[in-house]
């Protein structure tokens, strides 16, 4: 195993430790043997030139393609210009649970103004994303399958129920968790 795919797969395996350690039910059960699924694609793409009038630059925190959980792609660029709030969750995470419905809400209140885009994975599974996001009515913005983790390490996210937020020029402002005033506030600041 090379250098870098031996690095890699510890880091992949660090967040899902991570991560796992970090969510469970509330009542101090362990939490259930979270599924496995097949890895999710995450690409670098080529940002447009600078030169092209008619498209803006990509910035690089936004140079990624990845599957999404009803099998399409999301290709960063689509979110180029405008901000961005990616929430990471697990579908068997119970904090997720509870903060899904103020994410759709929170969502709805800015459409057209802040791009949200929920992040999946964490050994959540194809199926347990797909129910998840359809138990919670989270279907009005995109959702990455990425059980490999490859988005998570992008942003070096290493807990879920987590956010990373980007300004307009795809700077990041803020990356941690969030109660749904907080996160409010914050998208406040950037469209206000």
């Amino acid at each position: 195993m090379h250098g870098r795919h031996r690095t890699l797969a510890f880091l992949t395996v660090a967040v899902v430790g991570l991560a796992t350690a970090g969510c469970g039910d509330t009542d101090g059960a362990d939490p259930a043997e979270p599924p496995t699924t097949a890895p999710a694609a995450v690409a670098e793409t080529n940002p447009p030139a600078a030169d092209d009038a008619d498209e803006l630059p990509v910035p690089e925190t936004l140079a990624f393609t990845a599957a999404t959980i009803d099998g399409g792609e999301f290709d960063g660029a689509q979110v180029a210009g405008s901000p961005v709030a990616f929430w990471f969750w697990a579908a068997w995470c119970s904090r997720c649970a509870a903060a899904a419905g103020d994410i759709r809400e929170i969502q709805a209140a800015y459409a057209g103004q802040v791009e949200v885009v929920g992040v999946a994975g964490l050994g959540s599974g194809a199926d347990g994303m797909r129910t998840f996001v359809a138990q919670h009515q989270l279907d009005d913005f995109p959702h990455l399958a990425d059980d490999t983790g490859e988005v998570w390490q992008r942003f070096e996210v290493t807990t879920q129920e987590y956010f990373v937020i980007l300004d307009a020029a795809g700077e990041l402002v803020f990356e941690g968790t969030l109660t749904a005033d907080a996160l409010r506030d914050r998208l406040d600041g950037l469209v206000g």
